[in-house]
């Protein structure tokens, strides 16, 4: 079974940064799009930004120009560098595959003080 650990999450205020970081125990991680998620309370969990195989990446409009997704293949992990962080970007951040995803993992919570 895959397992995802997504950490790097705290309580930063506005207009701060993280790098939050998810590593898949599975050995296809390389040849799957993955994609960072999020859910606020009380809301349905949305994609915020995704990254192909060969690297090219997509973004919510709402984080576009603020948010970087990356990866190592090499350390089956995913990065999401957020910057210019706002009170909105609070939630619980998940990683998971885009298509068909897998088990979630617990996810990491950001807050974001204004």
């Amino acid at each position: 079974q895959v397992q995802l650990v997504e950490s790097g999450g705290g309580l930063v205020q506005a207009g701060g940064s993280l790098r939050l970081s998810c590593v898949a125990s599975v050995s296809t991680f390389s040849a799957n799009v993955i994609g960072w998620y999020r859910q606020a309370p009380g809301k349905e969990r949305e994609l915020v930004a995704r990254i192909m195989r060969g690297g090219s990446t997509n973004y919510a409009d709402s984080v576009k120009g603020r948010f970087t997704i990356s990866r190592d293949n090499a350390k089956n992990t995913v990065y999401l560098q957020m910057n210019s962080l706002k009170a909105e970007d609070t939630a619980v951040y998940y990683c998971n595959r885009v298509l068909g995803p897998w088990v979630w993992g617990q996810g990491t919570q950001v807050t974001v003080s204004s």
